[in-house]
């Protein structure tokens, strides 16, 4: 590393220190490269502090709810929950999270890169200017091969009803309160939706869920959202689709909001409301426009997908600021890190296939899915074969007792194009799912692999069987 008074030059310097902005740095460092990784806040970003880390740590504390629960009503174990310590159980998620973020530190600084605490804005396509630094005046990093910015998300605020982060949360919020409502509100029926109306519903709050589009999950697979919205009904969970959030009033502790949906208008009041309606990229102050690279409603659309390479030569975009066909999900942004390191030591990465990469939805139960949904396939021109197993046909499934399925799609007498599941754990199952659809495995191909009985892998492994005209414990139809 060269410096003077005041400026440093280095071979990467990294702006934003969340799961894509490290994943560079260490993959970079790991390259034998110099790397500075400029945060303003906590390295780790999003998802270690306010996003996935947390919300599975609450998920998990759920799912014991819930088993206790399903002890008493399935097997006969006269256990009762006598209370809950909603500061223990904050203080419990807050430990996992602080001991993550302890580890990446250590890791950060194990491999020899340089922290920079701060505020990074782009002076030039190989240069940050870095402000707010605890110790010292301005900082210039300069890089010799490149810059990547990975300046991440922040969640979307629902129009004339901001967030107080008392009443009216974001899911920033949500993760990091110790509140256990008696009811709640949550607008939007995506993946943090539904995670937290099935977090909030298993400590006894009464949840109602407010969608604008027509399913529950909408940007999956159609089989996947009517399964999804019929366990969240079995639930106790009220669920309009179709609907519009009107007035939202202040009444007492809580909220009275109005629900417009096909049925009519509702007055819901809850003692919260959660606004789960997606992110938006965080880009003001960072000097991208100023370079000349010009955003798409916030996002950074590459000019050369293969690198994540902007217009401005040396300039290189990871993570949430990315446009689709990117998936702001954080195991895409380790993908896109390890991509724009490598690119930048000169290697030749292969680009991402994002409908290759899993999407997972951690609720109860759970929802997971990879490639192509049977709508997708079709408007591709394909000619489609698809077989949906109930996970109640293998004997694990009805052990668990929670429902769920597998639907395969694939091409007829071509690869499977698409693995969706929904039912207990599936987020561990869909690995499996991204290999076969990655490798273009025929399903008799899959339907050769011998999956361990009993096991919920072998629903995967059956609905494959029956593809390949094998049929076992799935019955006809």
């Amino acid at each position: 590393m060269t410096s003077v008074a005041g400026q440093r030059e280095l071979d990467v310097v990294v702006v934003g220190g969340g799961t894509g902005g490290y994943s560079t740095a260490l993959r970079a460092a790991g390259l034998g490269l110099e790397v500075a990784l400029v945060e303003r806040d906590l390295v780790g970003g999003t998802c270690l502090h306010r996003g996935c880390i947390p919300s599975k740590a609450l998920l998990h504390a759920a799912e014991i709810m819930e088993g206790i629960e399903e002890g008493g009503k399935r097997w006969g174990i006269g256990a009762t929950v006598a209370s809950v310590d909603a500061a223990a159980l904050g203080a419990t998620r807050d430990d996992i999270v602080d001991r993550n973020y302890k580890g990446l530190l250590d890791h950060l600084h194990h491999d020899g890169i340089e922290v920079v605490q701060g505020t990074g804005r782009l002076s030039s396509p190989r240069s940050v200017s870095v402000t707010g630094t605890p110790d010292a005046g301005p900082v210039e990093l300069r890089a010799r091969r490149g810059v990547v910015v990975a300046t991440g998300s922040r969640p979307r605020q629902l129009p004339g009803c901001p967030a107080d982060g008392e009443v009216v949360l974001t899911s920033d919020d949500a993760t990091r309160s110790t509140r256990l409502p008696a009811s709640v509100v949550i607008v939007g029926a995506g993946a943090i939706g539904v995670e937290f109306a099935t977090f909030y519903r298993a400590f006894g709050a009464q949840v109602t869920v407010v969608e604008a589009l027509g399913n529950v999950l909408p940007g999956e697979d159609p089989d996947v959202s009517q399964e999804m919205a019929r366990a969240l009904r079995r639930k106790g969970i009220t669920v309009h689709l179709g609907a519009q959030l009107g007035d939202v009033e202040r009444r007492g502790p809580g909220i009275s909001a109005l629900v417009r949906d096909a049925k009519g208008e509702h007055r819901v009041e809850a003692e919260i409301l959660l606004v789960a309606i997606g992110r938006v990229p965080v880009t003001d102050g960072a000097g991208l426009e100023e370079l000349g690279i010009p955003l798409d409603r916030g996002y950074v659309v590459p000019a050369d997908w293969g690198r994540l390479e902007t217009g401005v030569p040396g300039v290189h975009v990871v993570g949430d600021l990315l446009a689709p066909p990117s998936l702001a999900l954080a195991h895409a942004s380790f993908a896109e890190g390890l991509l724009v390191a490598e690119t930048l030591a000169g290697q030749p990465p292969a680009p991402i296939d994002y409908a290759g990469v899993p999407r997972a939805t951690y609720s109860s139960p759970e929802a997971a899915s990879v490639g192509l949904s049977e709508p997708e396939a079709r408007a591709r021109g394909v000619d489609v074969v698809v077989n949906r197993m109930p996970l109640g046909a293998v004997a694990k499934g009805l052990i668990y007792g929670q429902g769920g399925m597998v639907k395969i799609v694939a091409e007829k007498d071509g690869p499977v194009l698409g693995v969706h599941l929904v039912g207990p754990h599936v987020t561990e199952l869909i690995a499996e799912g991204m290999l076969v659809t990655n490798w273009e495995a025929l399903p008799r191909e899959v339907a050769e692999w011998i999956h361990p009985h009993p096991s919920l892998s072998e629903a995967i492994g059956e609905a494959h069987l029956t593809l390949a005209g094998r049929r076992l414990h799935q019955q006809a139809r």
